[in-house]
């Protein structure tokens, strides 16, 4: 099970930073132009917030277990990512995105199952 929770922590990281990352870097209507149509409803400093809270749940994803310090932030950062997908699926269930909701679900649960080994019975 330790070797499951790793891979979803990865693949969890991995979306989430490149995600974060093109929030930080590229600009609202860009963002828009790419498929995000929900940036409109925030503003540029939300969206960065958003980018910012994506970008460090990844690394807390991997990193603290890597480097065997603070290990509980990787379940902590799962959690966070747990309300940043429900959140997100609000703001897309408000849109009538019903296809992102289910890719938000997706996302909910493998944060909720990293979450739930590494605060229980897989913590490190």
């Amino acid at each position: 099970m330790n070797v499951v929770l790793w891979i979803v922590a990865i693949l969890l990281a991995a979306a989430f930073a490149f995600a974060g990352f093109a929030k930080l870097t590229q600009p609202k209507e860009a963002l828009m132009e790419k498929g995000m149509a929900w940036a409109e409803d925030f503003s540029p400093e939300v969206i960065k917030l958003i980018g910012t809270m994506e970008l460090l749940a990844a690394i807390g994803l991997v990193l603290p277990p890597l480097v065997g310090v603070a290990e509980v932030l990787t379940p902590l950062a799962a959690t966070g990512l747990v309300v940043v997908m429900a959140l997100a699926a609000a703001t897309h269930a408000r849109r009538k995105e019903t296809q992102m909701i289910v890719v938000n679900a997706m996302l909910l649960l493998l944060a909720a199952f990293v979450a739930w080994g590494r605060f229980g019975p897989h913590a490190f």
